[in-house]
């Protein structure tokens, strides 16, 4: 999960760059541009968590 979080999060960077140069002044753009910092968001609580060490465990 660590891997995949780190991932996504460039996505989500790229997806709201695509809606503010794609799509003409719209409440549209404002939906995509929300999506893409979701999705931003998702993936640095996927890096996060995957990088959380559990209570007890021993590295």
């Amino acid at each position: 999960m660590k891997y995949a979080g780190l991932l996504v999060m460039p996505a989500g960077f790229f997806l709201s760059i695509a809606a503010i140069l794609l799509f003409p002044s719209s409440p549209l753009r404002g939906v995509f541009v929300l999506c893409g910092l979701a999705v931003e968001a998702m993936g640095l609580v996927a890096a996060v968590r995957g990088h959380m060490q559990i209570p007890g465990e021993n590295r």
